[in-house]
């Protein structure tokens, strides 16, 4: 396999003013992001609106749902957005879909969606899929996908697989979920990119800041010292090491970093694109 380059993503979902947040988007492009990633959920930002503001406000960067829950929306929605958002952001946006997180169901039930079962939704994404690729303008398309019924679908139809791991992974299930995705792809596993999330980038384990319990459902000092793969403890040039093997063990070339560290990162990206 040809060794893919390195992209990187900031993942944010808030902002005070619309002002910060498109100076939150130019920051993302002046530090060398390639993309501005929002999550779906009832506490961040609807995500279509806000890509577009992020475009707006941007030349280069690009911008990508992270991802869209299935239950939340039709699939013809989602390609009239995706349509819309492609044109004025000038084929800048990439489509992200995924079943749905653990604690999504909340959501599509105020939302007035019918969150359903696993099989309902890996079908919505399916169709969504399907409705998007007939556009003139489709995006490339991210499925969110850790279980082997999502892995098999990402391996027919995605062109990014975002691994969707809890941060408290360790390696060696990164190497079997990579594996089982390679199994299901067969020769088509060259053309797909991975993604791997990031919730915490610090110099040493205690720098860590321990309110991020909050986002990662556990003590984040610990999921690092126990080797979490969310989490990029050490110098710049140590933690580019760390993605440059990764990337050669377990292909993972796409990194998405949560803005609240995108300060820290940019460190990374410099060593890494040297």
């Amino acid at each position: 396999m040809t060794e893919r380059e390195f992209r990187f993503g900031v993942v944010a979902g808030n902002a005070p003013s619309g002002a910060e947040w498109a100076a939150t988007a130019r920051r993302a492009e002046e530090l060398g992001f390639d993309t501005l990633l929002v999550p779906d959920t009832l506490q961040t930002f609807a995500p279509f609106p806000a890509l577009a503001a992020a475009a707006a406000a941007t030349s280069t960067l690009h911008v990508g749902s992270y991802v869209l829950s299935a239950a939340n929306r039709s699939p013809g929605l989602v390609a009239w957005e995706t349509s819309t958002l492609q044109q004025v952001s000038d084929g800048r946006f990439e489509l992200g879909l995924g079943g749905g997180r653990p604690d999504a169901a909340e959501d599509a039930a105020t939302l007035g969606g019918d969150f359903g079962t696993p099989s309902d939704r890996l079908q919505r994404v399916a169709s969504t899929i399907a409705a998007v690729r007939k556009l003139e303008n489709a995006p490339p398309v991210m499925i969110a996908a850790s279980r082997p019924r999502m892995l098999r679908l990402a391996a027919a139809q995605a062109d990014i697989v975002a691994l969707g791991l809890p941060p408290q992974t360790l390696e060696p299930e990164l190497a079997r979920t990579v594996s089982q995705l390679r199994d299901a792809a067969g020769e088509r596993f060259d053309q797909l990119e991975l993604h791997l999330n990031v919730a915490a980038v610090a110099a040493t384990v205690d720098a860590i800041p321990s309110w991020l319990s909050r986002m990662v459902g556990g003590d984040p000092r610990d999921m690092a010292w126990n080797g979490g793969i969310a989490f990029l403890v050490g110098s710049a040039e140590r933690i580019a090491d760390l993605l440059c093997r990764r990337r050669e063990e377990f292909d993972v070339s796409y990194i998405g970093v949560n803005a609240l560290f995108m300060e820290q990162f940019a460190e990374v990206i410099k060593v890494l694109r040297g």
